[in-house]
């Protein structure tokens, strides 16, 4: 889930987002995943308990503290789920391993987005896809401007978090082509809460 949206954001904007309002994202994400997954930024497991009974699910975080709760939180859980210290810009994963690869509020955050999404495809089969919910640059300028001058303070205080990222330009960037792409504004401070959902397919 990403250390953002789990200790950074709910203090810095003092309860207007409430956890209520980030989980029709987390169900949406969660409920497009299918075959054998990798969730990026899975945190302390706020979306593993989302994942239906006997999926395959493999989670990713650089966090060892968050991944040590996420561990205690799944004694009662029938899924699958095998959690792993790691990086997203170095996935310790084969090739081809996976048919979707899910991501909720954590692009933001990683330091190398591009090397990222590389290491996504090539841990995606040739028919999987990306699916993801994400905040980043909003469509309006005065938007914008806020972002763009908040983000070097806000990474510092909000675990490297970029409140400007296009999410969906470069996810394209990286070789995907996004499909059914929403977008709009959260409930909360309009620099902080521009949302990108969809799923990318990889081109070839």
């Amino acid at each position: 889930m990403g250390f953002y949206q789990e200790r950074i954001l709910p203090h810095l904007i003092q309860g207007s987002m409430k956890q209520e309002h980030f989980e029709p994202y987390r169900r949406r994400a969660v409920g497009a995943a299918r075959g054998r997954i990798l969730e990026i930024g899975v945190g302390s497991g706020l979306n593993l308990p989302l994942y239906q009974s006997g999926t395959d699910v493999v989670g990713l975080d650089p966090s060892a503290k968050l991944l040590s709760m996420a561990r205690e939180a799944m004694t009662d859980r029938t899924q699958t789920i095998q959690l792993i210290e790691g990086s997203a810009e170095s996935i310790p994963l084969p090739d081809h391993e996976f048919d979707t690869v899910v991501t909720t509020w954590t692009m933001c955050s990683i330091p190398d987005l591009a090397k990222a999404l590389a290491e996504v495809r090539r841990v995606l089969k040739d028919d999987g896809k990306l699916v993801f919910a994400e905040h980043g640059r909003a469509p309006e300028p005065k938007v914008v401007r806020w972002q763009n001058a908040l983000t070097p303070v806000w990474k510092r205080i909000g675990g490297g978090c970029h409140l400007n990222r296009p999410i969906d330009q470069l996810i394209a960037a990286a070789g995907f082509r996004v499909d059914g792409l929403r977008t709009g504004y959260m409930k909360g401070p309009k620099p902080m809460t521009f949302m990108y959902e969809g799923e990318a397919s990889i081109v070839r």
